[in-house]
């Protein structure tokens, strides 16, 4: 039997339940609102979860790009880009195909490639992971050059969640990684 003072004790912890949900909804959309999306020079590669064995070097040659989101002078999330003509079904692939692209872009325009290759994206901080790919898609719409936005992920469910569940289709699964497009409308 519930007392009258176990009632309003249970009532007072219903209550500072709230505010404390109520605290940490506001938190987590003061720091999305509060973030930024950054090109980076250089990213701590031991801090990716997807392929930490990719120097800085190889993110960033032949056109490649690394982007993270900044909030209050930190970086909570990364995604390096390789920018290919072609889909790639493994790593080495990604990197001819991004020296490919790249090296016609020099004998032609500057526009290095037509389609984005993400390949590999880390959060650490919640929603970053979600935040950063609908920040890079808005500027790969605005791109002149730039038609698709595709991943060269690793073979796991969880990436397979991740980018379904964000609104990606699956395009193929190759032997180690598995590709999905973001579907761009311009």
């Amino acid at each position: 039997m519930i007392t009258r003072i176990n009632k309003y004790r249970i009532k007072a912890r219903l209550r500072k339940g709230k505010i404390d949900i109520k605290k940490n909804v506001k938190n987590f959309f003061d720091w999305i609102k509060g973030a930024e999306l950054i090109e980076l020079k250089e990213c701590d590669t031991s801090k990716d979860p997807v392929r930490p064995e990719l120097d800085n070097d190889f993110r960033t040659s032949y056109g490649r790009k690394i982007y993270g989101v900044k909030y209050k002078d930190e970086i909570h999330a990364v995604m390096c880009f390789a920018f290919t003509n072609k889909i790639p079904k493994t790593v080495k692939e990604l990197d001819l195909l991004s020296q490919d692209a790249f090296l016609q872009s020099a004998h032609r325009d500057q526009k290095v490639g037509k389609i984005a290759i993400a390949y590999t994206v880390w959060s650490t901080k919640k929603g970053g992971g979600k935040l950063i790919v609908k920040e890079v898609f808005k500027i790969i719409k605005k791109s002149n050059h730039l038609n698709r936005l595709v991943t060269l992920s690793p073979l796991t469910d969880m990436a397979r969640k991740f980018h379904l569940r964000n609104g990606a289709i699956e395009v193929q699964v190759n032997e180690s990684t598995q590709n999905f497009e973001y579907k761009i409308m311009k």
